[in-house]
């Protein structure tokens, strides 16, 4: 009965708005303000017309290794349009407890990272959430639910549309990931 009341609220409410009124669509996700590793104001504009792999990362994770293949996939396929972009985040067992100049320091001296790192992010749902998380897997996401631990990844096509997403367990240089980004880069 409950839920029946939302249903006709939610129809009623609909129903009254002023004609030509639609609710908001979610932001692109080339609109989310974002800050890079540095702190700098950054988007993901930069990046429009690329296929990105977007990977919330921890340093002290047993996944922080996908970093090696993480970055042997960014330098095979970055001449193509790839951008590999990582959202460091404490949100899973406080594996990323640095600030973002060593969470840089360290992706730089272990695993020579040069693909784009951006400031820690909050990822798991609720009010910690960056909007970015939030659009990646709300209800408007064609993969929705919320991100299960670090290494979480999610592949964007040019369009800027999610294509995909693979769980921590999923190596970026697997097949099914290598797959994907080699169709979402076909021109």
């Amino acid at each position: 009965m409950h839920v029946t009341l939302l249903a006709v609220a939610a129809l009623s409410a609909t129903l009254l708005m002023p004609a030509g009124t639609q609710a908001a669509a979610p932001p692109s996700l080339y609109e989310i303000p974002l800050k890079d590793i540095d702190g700098r104001p950054a988007s993901l504009k930069a990046y429009q017309g690329k296929v990105l792999l977007i990977v919330n990362v921890a340093s002290r994770c047993g996944y922080t290794p996908q970093y090696q293949p993480l970055e042997s996939v960014y330098r095979k396929y970055k001449d193509r349009g790839l951008v590999i972009l990582g959202f460091p985040s404490n949100d899973f067992g406080g594996q990323e407890p640095g600030s973002n100049e060593e969470i840089k320091e360290f992706c730089s001296s272990k695993f020579d990272v040069t693909f784009p790192l951006f400031d820690k992010v909050g990822v798991k749902p609720g009010p910690g959430q960056h909007p970015l998380y939030a659009a990646l897997t709300g209800g408007a996401s064609p993969f929705p639910g919320p991100v299960s631990w670090n290494f979480g990844k999610f592949l964007i096509g040019r369009d800027g549309k999610i294509l995909a997403r693979f769980g921590s367990k999923d190596e970026p240089d697997a097949p099914k990931v290598i797959e994907a980004i080699e169709a979402a880069l076909k021109p």
